[in-house]
């Protein structure tokens, strides 16, 4: 495989905390699991898959402008920072293949702070309430945008 076979999955604040917190909204699945899922996904369809998870806003920005040149697309759930960074939305911008926004929960049926999203701005696509599966239809959807390319 050479070095732009990859696709980048970043996780923000919280999103380490999956499968012990808040079940109702978030579900069973820890983020390991999760990611061991999209790892089979990604070598099936030949793509290696990269994680990324931290709390902090800065290191998800630095995360995202490093991106660029290595990946050919982003998934990205900036959990809480979704509905109030726009540093992170202004980072995203600077990446110029395609990125997937993913939301385990339905942001719509939540607290009324949880239905805008600045990231939704500059996504390609986002996919919202289907818990686990939004980060494997997230793959699978951001795989076939690479391949159109």
């Amino acid at each position: 495989m050479n070095k732009l076979s990859k696709i980048l999955v970043i996780n923000g604040p919280n999103l380490n905390f999956l499968g012990k917190r808040e079940i109702f909204f978030y579900g069973h699945y820890t983020l390991k699991e999760i990611e061991k899922k999209l790892t089979k996904i990604g070598k099936v369809n030949n793509f290696v898959i990269d994680f990324f998870q931290d709390n902090s806003e800065g290191k998800l920005i630095d995360c995202i402008q490093k991106a660029s040149g290595k990946y050919l697309g982003i998934i990205i759930n900036a959990g809480g920072y979704s509905h109030s960074s726009v540093a992170i939305m202004d980072a995203l911008r600077t990446f110029e293949k395609p990125i997937i926004e993913v939301h385990m929960s339905n942001i719509y049926a939540r607290e009324e702070y949880r239905n805008y999203s600045y990231i939704s701005n500059v996504v390609d696509g986002s996919i919202c309430g289907l818990g686990y599966l939004s980060y494997e239809l997230a793959l699978e959807s951001l795989i076939k945008l690479i391949v159109l390319e």
